[in-house]
């Protein structure tokens, strides 16, 4: 679950609804009845804050995210979307994470959800992180 405060319009989030799971991007917030709109294909939806979910920060997402992978000779893996990277020690070890732009370094020590990272994108860059 996602705390009600922490999901903004634009992040990317799993739903959940009678069992089934989709991924879906947040596009309305109704903070009266703190409920989420979420678009997932030609659909939108509402949600409570209970029903939504981070996608975990993996190879596959950050792929789907428009990033390029490079693996270094000392084993590290880098992604790179412009002058944004990211740094893990090794290949599948998204637990400890090295995220720069420009002089703004920035060390995660857990797994981020892609809506944290959108945020840190954003933070960081002033731009949104899509997919591409």
């Amino acid at each position: 679950m996602i705390r009600f405060p922490e999901i903004k319009v634009g992040d990317i989030v799993q739903a959940d609804f009678d069992g089934q799971h989709f991924e879906g991007v947040v596009t309305e917030l109704n903070h009266e009845d703190k409920q989420v709109c979420i678009q997932s294909g030609e659909q939108e939806d509402w949600f409570e804050p209970d029903d939504i979910h981070a996608i975990a920060v993996d190879d596959n997402q950050l792929k789907k995210l428009g990033f390029e992978k490079h693996v270094n000779g000392d084993g590290t893996v880098k992604y790179l979307r412009g002058p944004f990277r990211i740094l893990i020690p090794q290949e599948g070890k998204f637990d400890e994470m090295e995220i720069w732009y420009r002089e703004d370094i920035r060390h995660v020590h857990r797994i981020l959800g892609i809506h944290e990272l959108q945020n840190f994108y954003h933070q960081m860059t002033k731009v949104d992180l899509t997919r591409v």
